[in-house]
């Protein structure tokens, strides 16, 4: 069901993913969200399943897990009210990267790589803002990412 609401539209504007819209350009996105309610212990996505859409997150938490070369679960990060996931799909057309699981009950709106394509013919500049807040937030997770490993680097060395 697409959704439609003052008090989503506010939280939405919030989040970095809509920002620098024009109204009319955030309504449009807004009326092409799809929400999705899942239970605790639900998988949203599954590390290497094929992908066709990406989410943001309304309410709940959600984890974020990579299969390791052993066969453990590792667990990579978390997802919480604002953020978004599974972008990824959407840019470079491969199949999921990570599987996330809702850790609460959890609120998704689902934008799928059908409707980013018809936001993108109605209104390019949008899209292109739209683009630049997704390549943002994956710099920021890069640099996140970085710091990370140089953690690990430094602890392994002492």
């Amino acid at each position: 069901m697409a959704v439609s609401s003052p008090d989503l539209k506010a939280f939405l504007i919030s989040t970095p993913f809509f920002g620098g819209l024009s109204d009319a350009s955030l309504d449009l996105l807004i009326s092409m969200l799809v929400e999705r309610q899942f239970d605790v212990g639900a998988t949203v996505v599954s590390e290497g399943e094929p992908g066709r859409s990406m989410y943001i997150v309304h309410a709940g938490e959600l984890a974020v897990t990579k299969l390791g070369n052993s066969g453990r679960v590792i667990r990579m990060g978390s997802f919480g009210p604002g953020d978004f996931f599974g972008e990824m799909t959407l840019i470079e057309m491969e199949n999921r990267s990570a599987t996330v699981v809702a850790e609460s009950r959890t609120v998704l709106y689902e934008l799928t790589a059908r409707n980013l394509y018809a936001y993108y013919k109605a209104d390019i500049h949008a899209y292109l803002m739209v683009m630049l807040n997704i390549n943002r937030e994956l710099c920021r997770r890069l640099r996140r990412a970085d710091n990370r490993i140089a953690e690990l680097t430094d602890a392994s060395r002492e």
